[in-house]
C-alpha cells in the first residue's frame, strides 16, 4: 500500500480525470501553503535547536552548488533535443534546476514513515536549492538579450535595409541582479521556510507547545489536503493531453530518474544520513511550480509558462509522489 499522503493524492488525480466537482477552494489551499511550509521550517528548526552545531556548511555549500551546476546541462538538452525555442529551453532549465517544495514533502513524510535518520539542517537544503537556478538562469537569459541587442544595433549601423527593421528585437532593460536577488530571497517559499527554521530553533518545544498540534503534529494532515488539491490541479493541467509535446513529455517523464543521481551520489559521498540521502535525492528529481513559474513569468514574459506546468507539475511531480521517490525510500530503508 501506498503512504497515506501520497494516496490522497492519487484521490485528486482521478476525481479530477473523472471531472469530479471535487475542489479545494483556492482560500483554503493558500492557508494550507501557508502551514505546510512554517511547519516544514519549524522541524528544521526544532531538530537545530537540541542539536546546535549540527549545520555542516561546507556540505550546504556543496549540495547549493548543485542548483548552478543542473541548469547549464539541461538548457542545451532542452535546446537541441526537445527543440524547444530559447526562452522556453531557459525557462524550462530554471523549472528543474530549482526544487520542489511539495516533492521535499513527501520525501520527508516518507523518510519519516520508514523512521530513515535525517540530519538536523535536513530543511535548510529546500530553501539552497530553490533559489540558484533561477538566478542563474535569469541572469543567463538577460545577458543573451542584452548581446541579440548589441548584434543588431551592429547590424542596423552597418547598414541593414530598412524594411528589416521591423524584425529587430526592443532592447531589454539593463540586467539587475539586486532586483532579481531580491525577488528571490523575499519570496514567500523562503521567508515562511527560514522563518519557521528561525521560530523552532530559537523557541525549541517549550516556546512551541501551544502550536504543536496544528504545525508539528499536524504536518500529516496538512500534506494530505495539500496533496489533494496537487492531484486535481495535475489532472487538469494534462486535459486534454498534450500529444503535439511529446518530446517535453518524455522529457519530464525521464528527467527525475537522472537527475535523482546528482543529489543521490552527492548524499552518499557527504555521509548523510539515509533519510537526508532520500530527500537530497528527492529534491534534485523535482522541479519548482511555485518560486520559479513566478519569478520567470515576471522576469521573462514571452516564455511559455503552460509549458513548464505542464512538464513540471503535470508529469514530472505525480511520477515522483505516486513511482519515484517511493520507490527509492523503499530501497534506501532496506
Amino acid at each position: 500500500m501506498p503512504d497515506i499522503v501520497v494516496a490522497f493524492f492519487a484521490l485528486g488525480l482521478i476525481s479530477g480525470l473523472v471531472k469530479s466537482d471535487l475542489k479545494v477552494p483556492g482560500q483554503i489551499y493558500e492557508i494550507l501553503t501557508i502551514l505546510l511550509m512554517l511547519s516544514i521550517g519549524i522541524k528544521g528548526g526544532l531538530a537545530l535547536h537540541s542539536n546546535s552545531d549540527a549545520i555542516i556548511w561546507s556540505n550546504l555549500l556543496l549540495i547549493m552548488a548543485l542548483g548552478f551546476l543542473l541548469p547549464p546541462i539541461l538548457f542545451p538538452v532542452l535546446r537541441k533535443l526537445i527543440r524547444l525555442p530559447r526562452v522556453d529551453a531557459i525557462s524550462i532549465a530554471a523549472h528543474y534546476g530549482s526544487v520542489s517544495a511539495g516533492t521535499f514533502a513527501v520525501a520527508w513524510a516518507l523518510a519519516e514513515s520508514y523512521q530513515l535518520p535525517l540530519a538536523a539542517d535536513t530543511t535548510l537544503y529546500l530553501v539552497i536549492l530553490e533559489l540558484p537556478a533561477i538566478v542563474l538562469m535569469l541572469a543567463f537569459y538577460h545577458w543573451r538579450a542584452q548581446n541579440d541587442t548589441a548584434r543588431t544595433s551592429g547590424s542596423l549601423s552597418s547598414g541593414i535595409p530598412s524594411d528589416l527593421h521591423t524584425q529587430v528585437t526592443t532592447p531589454t532593460a539593463p540586467l539587475k541582479m539586486s532586483a532579481i536577488w531580491h525577488e528571490a530571497l523575499t519570496s514567500r517559499g523562503v521567508v515562511l521556510l527560514m522563518g519557521g527554521v528561525a521560530i523552532g530553533w530559537l523557541y525549541g518545544p517549550g516556546g512551541l507547545a501551544a502550536i504543536e498540534g496544528l504545525v508539528i503534529n499536524g504536518f500529516s494532515a496538512l500534506l494530505a489536503l495539500f496533496l489533494l488539491e496537487m492531484g486535481i490541479t495535475t489532472a487538469r493541467i494534462c486535459r486534454p493531453f498534450p500529444f503535439k509535446l511529446w518530446r517535453l513529455v518524455v522529457f519530464a517523464a525521464v528527467a527525475p530518474l537522472l537527475l535523482m543521481w546528482p543529489g543521490l551520489l552527492l548524499g552518499i559521498y557527504l555521509g548523510l544520513p539515509t533519510g537526508s540521502v532520500l530527500i537530497l535525492s528527492a529534491l534534485t528529481a523535482s522541479a519548482s511550480y511555485i518560486a520559479a513559474p513566478a519569478a520567470i513569468r515576471a522576469a521573462i514574459p514571452n516564455a511559455d509558462i503552460g509549458k513548464a506546468m505542464l512538464a513540471a507539475l503535470g508529469i514530472t511531480f505525480p511520477l515522483n509522489v505516486l513511482l519515484y521517490v517511493p520507490v527509492l525510500a523503499a530501497v534506501l530503508a532496506r
